[in-house]
C-alpha cells in the first residue's frame, strides 16, 4: 500500500485547508486510514482516523469540532478538513493505514505511511 499526502501550506489563524491522502496498491486490505501530525520539537500525535467503510471516526480531543475526516472510496483518498485553524496546528502531517481490524489511535498499529505535508498557521 502507498500513500500520496497533500495539501498542505501557510494559512493565518482562523482560516482552512483541507488535506488529501490517496491510497493504492492493496487498498481493498486496509481497514482503517488516519492522521497524525508531529510539531517541530514535540512526539508525533494522533489527530483523527477513519475506517474504510466510513463507518466510524474518532478525533483527537484538540481537533474536535474542527477537523473532520473523510472518505471516497471511488477514489481511495481520505481527507482532512480542517477550520478553525490555530497556531498550535502548525505541524507535518502524515496518512496512515492499517489492515488492522480496529480504529486505532496508536502510530504502532499503522504499517503503512505516508510522506508529510506541512501545515503552517501563523497568528
Amino acid at each position: 500500500v502507498q500513500l500520496q499526502a497533500s495539501g498542505g501550506g501557510s494559512v493565518q489563524a482562523g482560516g482552512s485547508l483541507r488535506l488529501s491522502c490517496a491510497a493504492s496498491g492493496r487498498t481493498l486490505s486496509l481497514y482503517g486510514l488516519g492522521w497524525f501530525r508531529q510539531a517541530p520539537g514535540k512526539e508525533r500525535e494522533f489527530v483523527a482516523a477513519i475506517t474504510w467503510s466510513r463507518s466510524r471516526i474518532t478525533y483527537a480531543e484538540s481537533v474536535k469540532g474542527r477537523f473532520t475526516i473523510s472518505g471516497d472510496n471511488a477514489k481511495a483518498t481520505m481527507y482532512l478538513q480542517m477550520e478553525s485553524l490555530k497556531p498550535e496546528d502548525t505541524a507535518v502531517y502524515h496518512c496512515a493505514a492499517t489492515a488492522l481490524a480496529v480504529l486505532s489511535t496508536q502510530q504502532s498499529d499503522y504499517p503503512y505511511w505516508g510522506q508529510g505535508t506541512l501545515v503552517t498557521v501563523s497568528s
